[in-house]
């Protein structure tokens, strides 16, 4: 099914409710005053790496901190609210999602090096922090190259590579929180495990300090240049993916097997559902070929996980946050591979 086709529907449905019109809805009438930008029925598949979904029936920008914490504070309570980053490990449901979907721009991208510390903003790239960290002088953080999306995600799952994860090098952050609290968090305070925290959409992230040592900028840089080799030789680096797709199994449970494994092992490498398809490169990644709708990159997703326990006996867990709610119909095609 073409991934355009399930948003057409979703937006005639919407305008047949009275949910959509060339004035304000209701919504919108009911949100404070921003400096930033607020945009109804705004695309999200084009902020997606998967390139499709649904859209935000409002979409907020700030144009800063205290843009953002006003918003919050004049927020009705009833209005849900959901965070998102540059999309990098996301899934929007070709339904779209409803009430305010918040993205954290450039206001909130700032990197500053001090000493062996790094501060960065919840919207400033992964890939940004590890370079700005070698320049500085400011090793520990080199596997931040291989993680996709913004420090403010990278928090919130507490996503790792190259056998380091976030945990392990976050000081404090600062946040706010759906009331428009802001309040400075330790380590502890964000109960890290594996790819997981605390931070849920009852929490935004502002800023971080990332803790290193010191370091030669040489010797980071070429660290960093063999985890981008590694990365590029093993993954489908330029495809329209959210990156790995399923959490690796507690050893127990997978009998120390990685998800990749699993996967290969139940035979679903090239598995297609649609223009969805799993990665004959790496095959816990899944990709959009093109015309894939959110609905097929999710089924597709759940056929692999089937396909896996009845395999290994194992289920496997999603790692993509997967968001909003289905389309008003489902046309995809059969699965192939």
């Amino acid at each position: 099914m073409m991934a355009n086709r399930a948003v057409e529907k979703t937006v005639s449905a919407l305008q047949g409710r009275g949910d959509i019109s060339g004035t304000a809805g209701p919504l919108m009438a009911r949100l404070p005053k921003v400096r930033g930008r607020l945009a109804e029925y705004a695309s999200l598949a084009r902020l997606s790496w998967f390139r499709t979904g649904g859209p935000a029936e409002i979409l907020f920008e700030p144009a800063d901190e205290d843009d953002l914490v006003c918003f919050l504070r004049g927020l009705p309570g009833d209005v849900p609210l959901t965070v998102i980053g540059v999309g990098s490990n996301l899934l929007v449901r070709d339904g779209g999602v409803d009430g305010v979907v918040i993205r954290l721009g450039r206001a909130f991208a700032g990197i500053r090096a001090r000493g062996d510390m790094v501060k960065a903003g919840a919207g400033a790239m992964d890939v940004h922090v590890a370079r700005a960290a070698a320049d500085a002088g400011v090793a520990g953080l080199e596997f931040l190259i291989g993680v996709p999306g913004t420090i403010g995600g990278a928090i919130a799952m507490n996503a790792g590579a190259y056998g380091h994860e976030v945990a392990d090098v976050v000081q404090h952050v600062r946040a706010v929180d759906r009331w428009g609290h802001v309040q400075d968090m330790t380590p502890a305070d964000l109960k890290f495990s594996y790819r997981r925290s605390v931070v849920d959409d009852r929490l935004i992230l502002l800023c971080a300090c990332l803790k290193g040592m010191a370091g030669q900028s040489a010797d980071i840089r070429a660290r960093m240049a063999d985890i981008s080799a590694q990365r590029s030789d093993s993954q489908p680096i330029g495809t329209r993916t959210g990156g790995s797709t399923f959490k690796n199994p507690a050893s127990e449970t997978g009998g120390g097997q990685k998800a990749w494994e699993l996967i290969d092992r139940a035979g679903c490498r090239g598995l297609a559902v649609g223009d969805a398809q799993v990665s004959e490169k790496h095959c816990n990644f899944l990709i959009n070929r093109g015309r894939a709708s959110a609905d097929d990159i999710e089924r597709l997703g759940e056929m692999v996980r089937a396909r896996v326990r009845d395999e290994t006996g194992v289920m496997l867990d999603w790692e993509i946050r997967r968001i909003g709610k289905p389309g008003v119909s489902h046309e995809s095609g059969e699965a192939q591979g």
